[in-house]
């Protein structure tokens, strides 16, 4: 079939879906009519390169349907053709606004299928990683968001306090945006002293901010009138079609796999999980704005209760080891020149693991041959899921919504796209 036959059958197929969701359109008024609206790939509020196809009848929105994949990434298939350690820099990418937690979720399934568990001190520094990335991301979404409905003090507000993050990542990791951290088996360096004190500096100073944020948006009719009652979905829709994450809690699902599924030692610290009941924007919003407050309290304690030791698991066979001693010893030369070449061939079978991202659910599937590199690794995105409750949203709203409701999904368009 040539491409442009391709392309056809492409366009027929999204008309068709636009076609087959709820026609049932009256029109009493001659003047009255139909139009189809292109949104995106291209559009500054639709985060990135996501594509919608508007159904309208005047300004309400009659029907909906989200279009993926101008990325062309195919990062899943990439996977199969390089190794484990191979694969770390390319989890970055996914949802680049927060790096580190895709980092660690990527090695907690490959450790799962490998049967290695890493030191304690490790495990504290990648629950650390994981919610500096949680508030990261959240900074973002809560600056593009209040932009979306038109408060463009609290974007500026956002990209500050995001902007300490960032740096405390160039201490932590030596990079600002794409941290390759983790290892399989532990990793790549250790905490040093100076980005421990920068990380307690930030958390001092980031409530005030907090508060300074919420008290502009929550205080703020416009803002309000933009949010209240818009982009609703129930609780059951919610629950059929896999939503997770905040759009989850905020439809009154108590539901979060760092205390319902515990992973590194999230079951050592004390947290509380937001919950609100409403399911539309606003209550997305004091989700995350909770949220955020709830990891500065998971900061503090993993700081106070990470203790010394190793930060590496003692299996040389599967653990890459230290660049110093590669350098200087023959034994662990040859370990490093195995690993980098033929990697760590865990046992045959398939795993799945995954962690409460800042997006929701974020797992790794992967099937083993027990090859140096996975036969199948397949990833449960949060933003591809989410993105299936856009028509739902949007559904007899008005086309001024769908930049509130499309901000309070806080799609990234990394992990969407296959």
């Amino acid at each position: 079939m040539s491409f442009e036959q391709n392309q056809h059958e492409a366009r027929q197929k999204i008309l068709k879906a636009l076609e087959n969701q709820h026609t049932t359109v009256m029109f009493s008024d001659s003047l009255e009519n139909e139009m189809i609206l292109n949104m995106g790939p291209q559009h500054p509020a639709t985060h990135g390169v996501l594509r919608l196809l508007l159904r309208l009848d005047g300004e309400t929105i009659v029907a909906a349907v989200p279009d993926l994949g101008y990325l062309h990434r195919g990062y899943e298939k990439l996977a199969e053709n390089m190794n484990y350690h191979e694969f770390i820099p390319h989890t970055d990418r996914l949802d680049y606004l927060s790096p580190l937690a895709n980092n660690v979720a990527y090695v907690l399934a490959v450790e799962k299928l490998a049967g290695i568990e890493v030191p304690q001190r490790a495990q504290y520094l990648r629950v650390i990683c994981a919610e500096l990335a949680r508030l990261a991301s959240h900074l973002v979404w809560i600056g593009t968001m209040a932009m979306d409905v038109g408060a463009v003090t609290v974007l500026l507000w956002g990209f500050r306090e995001r902007e300490k993050i960032q740096d405390i990542w160039d201490l932590l990791t030596g990079v600002r945006f794409t941290t390759s951290f983790t290892r399989v088996g532990g990793m790549a360096q250790d905490i040093s002293g100076e980005a421990i004190a920068a990380i307690k500096k930030f958390l001092d100073e980031l409530p005030a901010s907090l508060d300074e944020c919420e008290n502009v948006l929550a205080r703020n009719r416009i803002f309000i009138d933009r949010c209240e009652g818009i982009g609703y979905v129930s609780k059951e829709d919610s629950i059929a079609i896999g939503l997770t994450g905040p759009l989850l809690r905020a439809v009154g699902v108590d539901h979060d796999l760092r205390r319902d599924v515990p992973y590194l030692v999230y079951d050592k610290l004390d947290f509380h999980v937001p919950v609100y009941q409403d399911g539309d924007v606003l209550a997305r919003f004091y989700v995350r704005i909770t949220e955020m407050r709830e990891s500065i309290k998971i900061l503090w304690q993993a700081l106070d209760k990470m203790p010394a030791g190793p930060i590496h698991a003692n299996k040389p066979k599967q653990v890459l080891p230290r660049k110093e001693k590669v350098y200087g010893k023959m034994e662990e030369l040859i370990h490093d020149f195995m690993l980098i070449n033929f990697g760590i061939n865990p046992p045959i079978g398939e795993v799945y693991h995954a962690i409460e991202a800042s997006k929701g659910e974020l797992g790794f599937y992967i099937q083993s041959k027990g090859d140096g590199y996975p036969w199948r690794l397949k990833i449960r995105s949060p933003s591809f899921c989410n993105i299936q409750s856009l028509p739902m949203m949007l559904q007899g709203g008005l086309i001024s919504d769908v930049v509130a409701v499309i901000g309070s999904l806080d799609p990234v368009m990394g992990e969407a796209d296959k």
